[in-house]
């Protein structure tokens, strides 16, 4: 058995916390919410669709024995997100942290998209993240509570990318966010970290970003120096350690989860992965020295 796919924090490590989950119903979401449940916390998950809220709420009360509280709330509406906000503290007295993970993204030539297209992305993405970080930021101010805050980007969030231009700028809006507000709210206790993952194969964004024939075409864990997509397990993990008290000292951070697939991609001669023999690279090595002999 991986170690990767095993719990990491102590058993009980979120026992009288709180968390808000935004996009907390299906994905990368739900697998947080399942593990921060594990560990004892009351978990809020949200998003525009209450019937897969509470089908998923039910599911995961039954399998952890945790309370999970299905909100529906549009985070591109600030009121809708007050009123999510004080439901959850009328529900369980506060809240300890902030997840901001709902997203959406459309693959596609960029003049193929219209002004809608990009206004729907960097709502849900960009918006929808300050709103949350604004309504829950200035309560946990007002009352002068510490609090954790984890927002999800990408690793295009750092390098830009074609044919997702209105997710790239949205999450480069969020990786702005983290790092400007990891250091201006570090005075009130308030910790602001982000993770940027890679590929983690999920029912429903990547059915819808990588149809099956385009999978199979592409084959996006061959991208990874790694040859594996990631676990869920690892995700929540890493999710779990930065909004605990054991990343106390870590603020205004974005981690990479991701098997080196950015960074592959970044290095100008990573292609040469593809020399897979001693003799492709003698071949190589004999046509560099030839063409390094003096001209006569």
């Amino acid at each position: 058995m991986n170690m990767y796919t095993q719990p990491m924090l102590p058993e009980g490590s979120f026992r009288n916390k709180t968390a808000i989950v935004t996009g907390g119903g299906t994905g990368l979401g739900k697998s947080m919410t399942r593990y921060f449940l594990q560990l004892g916390a009351n978990v809020v998950i949200t998003s525009r669709k209450i019937d897969v809220l509470k089908e998923t709420a039910a599911e995961l009360e039954a399998e952890t024995g945790g309370k999970v509280l299905p909100v529906a709330c549009d985070v591109r509406n600030y009121e809708e997100v007050e009123a999510m906000l004080k439901t959850t503290i009328d529900t369980f007295g506060g809240v300890d942290i902030l997840v901001n993970n709902a997203a959406g993204n459309f693959i596609s030539p960029t003049e193929r998209l219209s002004n809608r297209a990009f206004d729907t992305i960097i709502d849900i993405v960009l918006k929808g993240t300050y709103n949350c970080t604004l309504a829950v930021g200035k309560y946990w101010i007002s009352g002068k509570k510490q609090g954790n805050m984890l927002n999800i980007t990408t690793t295009y969030a750092f390098t830009g990318s074609g044919y997702v231009v209105p997710s790239a700028a949205a999450k480069g809006g969020v990786l702005a966010i983290t790092r400007s507000l990891g250091v201006e709210w570090a005075k009130y206790g308030i910790r602001v970290n982000a993770i940027a993952p890679g590929p983690f194969p999920t029912k429903g964004a990547w059915d819808r970003l990588f149809p099956k024939q385009f999978a199979e075409m592409i084959k996006p864990d061959m991208r990874v120096p790694l040859k594996r997509v990631g676990e869920h397990q690892e995700l929540a993990n890493l999710a779990a350690y930065l909004v605990s008290d054991y990343s106390a000292y870590v603020t205004g951070e974005v981690v990479t989860i991701d098997g080196g697939e950015w960074l592959n991609g970044a290095g100008e001669f990573n292609w040469l992965d593809m020399m897979t023999t001693p003799e492709m690279w003698d071949q190589i090595e004999a046509a560099i020295r030839s063409n390094s002999k003096p001209k006569e």
